[in-house]
C-alpha cells in the first residue's frame, strides 16, 4: 500500500490574514452606512460618493492582496494607504463643517485596516510609520489637534505597533519551533538508521575482525583493517561529538532567538572540546575513554595538546609495532586538564630518551614536552622496559587560557 505524505505548513500568522480580510470587509459595509445615514449633513454628497465607490471596489478587488504575506506586497501597502489618506484629506471638500464638528472621517475606521497591513507585513516599526502619517493626515483634516483626534490618533499608533510586535514575536518562535522540529525529525531518522546499520554492517565489520584476527597472515590485516572501519562507523553513527556551536541572540525579533551555527574558523575566544579533537585517533588498537561531558580549552590550547598526544601515538606505532595497543584516558578537573596515553609495547630502557635528545631526536623534547612548556604544563614520560610506556600530559586551566 502506497504511502500518502501529508504536508503541513506552519503560520502563525496566517489567522491574522483572514481576520484583516474580514476587518476590511465589515469596516467598508459600516463606512458606507455611516454615510448613507449621515448624508443631510454633506453639503457635496457626490464627493463622498465617489470616493466610497472607489474604496469598495479598491477593497474587494484586494482582498487576494491581503490573504498571505506573499501577496501584500509594498508597492499594494503603500497604494492602500494612499487611498485611506486620501478620503481623509477629501472630507472637508465633502462636509464644509467637518473641522468644527468632531465627525468621522470618509474612510472612518477603514483606515486602521491599511495601518494593520502594515504591522503584519514589517512589523511594529512599519506600524508606527504607517500610523503616523495617519495621524498627520487627521490633524490635517481637523485643521487643529482636537482632543477626539488626538484620543483616536494614539489608540491607532498603540494598537498598530503592539500587533506588529506582536507579530514579530510569532514569527521568532515560529522559526525556533521549525529548528526544533527539523532536529527532532533528523534525530529520528539517524536512529533509524543506527538500528539499521548495527543490525547489518558493524556486525558483519565484528565478525571479519574477529575471524581475521583468529585465521592470521593477511586475514588478520584485514581483520584489523575491519575493526578500525566499525570503531569509524560507529562513531558516525552516534552522531559524533560536535563542538559547542555559537549562539547569536537577537532580541530585536521580540523574542530570544537562538541560532546554531557551526563555524569552522571560530576565534579563539571560543572554547573547544578537547574529545573532537582527540576521538578521529580512537581505533582497532587506539581506545578512548572520556568525560561524558565536553571538556572545554581555548582552541589553541586544545590544539596543541591534540597534537602532543598525536606524537605519543606516533611513538608508540614507530617504537612499539604496528601490533601494540594504546588507551587514552582524559580526564577533565577544576583546575587542570590531563591526557594520558598508555601503551603495552617493550618500553624505553633507561636513559634511552636523553640519549636521543643528544643525537639531536627530539621528538619527545619538542613535539610533546616542548607543546606543554608553551601552554604551562608538563608532559612525564613514565617506561618500564617489557611494561610499557605511558606519557601524562597536563595543562593547568589558569595558564591555558591566557594563551
Amino acid at each position: 500500500m502506497a504511502k500518502r505524505e501529508r504536508v503541513v505548513r506552519m503560520s502563525v500568522e496566517q489567522p491574522l490574514w483572514r481576520a484583516l480580510t474580514g476587518y476590511r470587509v465589515l469596516t467598508m459595509v459600516y463606512a458606507v452606512l455611516i454615510f448613507v445615514f449621515g448624508r443631510d449633513r454633506y453639503e457635496r454628497p457626490w464627493v463622498g460618493v465617489v470616493y466610497l465607490a472607489v474604496m469598495c471596489v479598491w477593497t474587494l478587488a484586494t482582498l487576494p492582496k491581503v490573504a498571505n504575506a506573499a501577496g501584500c506586497t509594498k508597492r499594494f501597502l503603500v497604494a492602500d494607504l494612499t487611498v485611506a489618506l486620501t478620503g481623509i484629506l477629501l472630507t472637508p471638500l465633502a462636509d464644509a463643517h467637518a473641522q468644527s464638528v468632531d465627525g468621522p472621517t470618509l474612510p472612518s475606521i477603514w483606515t486602521a485596516g491599511s495601518v494593520l497591513a502594515f504591522a503584519i507585513k514589517g512589523g511594529w516599526r512599519w506600524a508606527g510609520i504607517a500610523s503616523s502619517l495617519v495621524a498627520v493626515a487627521n490633524i490635517v483634516e481637523r485643521g487643529h489637534p482636537s482632543r477626539d483626534t488626538i484620543h483616536n490618533v494614539i489608540l491607532v499608533w498603540v494598537a498598530s505597533i503592539a500587533i506588529g510586535y506582536v507579530v514579530e514575536v510569532a514569527r521568532a518562535s515560529e522559526r525556533t519551533l521549525a529548528r526544533a522540529l527539523e532536529i527532532e525529525a533528523a534525530t529520528r531518522e539517524r536512529e533509524r538508521l543506527a538500528r539499521d546499520i548495527h543490525d547489518g554492517v558493524l556486525q558483519v565489520l565484528a565478525m571479519v575482525q574477529r575471524r581475521g584476527t583468529a585465521l592470521g597472515g593477511e586475514a588478520a590485516d584485514l581483520g584489523r583493517m575491519a575493526g578500525e572501519q566499525e570503531v569509524a562507523l560507529r562513531t558516525l553513527v552516534a552522531g559524533g561529538l560536535n563542538r559547542p556551536s555559537l549562539v547569536s541572540e537577537d532580541e530585536s525579533e521580540g523574542a530570544v532567538v537562538r541560532v546554531v551555527e557551526v563555524d569552522d574558523e571560530a576565534d579563539a575566544s571560543t572554547p573547544v572540546d578537547l574529545r573532537v579533537l582527540i576521538a578521529p585517533r580512537a581505533g582497532s588498537r587506539v581506545t578512548l575513554s572520556e568525560p561524558g561531558a565536553p571538556v572545554l580549552l581555548p582552541p589553541p590550547a586544545a590544539r596543541e595538546l591534540a597534537a602532543a598526544v598525536g606524537a605519543a601515538l606516533d611513538n608508540v606505532r614507530v617504537h612499539a609495532g604496528e601490533d601494540a595497543h594504546a588507551w587514552i584516558l582524559i580526564e577533565d578537573w577544576p583546575d587542570e586538564v590531563i591526557v594520558t596515553v598508555r601503551d603495552d609495547g617493550p618500553g624505553i630502557p633507561e636513559g634511552r630518551l636523553a640519549q636521543a635528545e643528544g643525537e639531536g631526536r627530539m621528538g619527545v623534547a619538542l613535539s610533546i614536552r616542548g607543546r606543554l612548556r608553551d601552554l604551562g604544563g608538563s608532559a612525564e614520560v613514565v617506561s618500564v622496559p617489557g611494561q610499557g610506556t605511558e606519557v601524562e600530559l597536563k595543562v593547568p586551566r589558569g595558564k591555558a587560557e591566557k594563551q
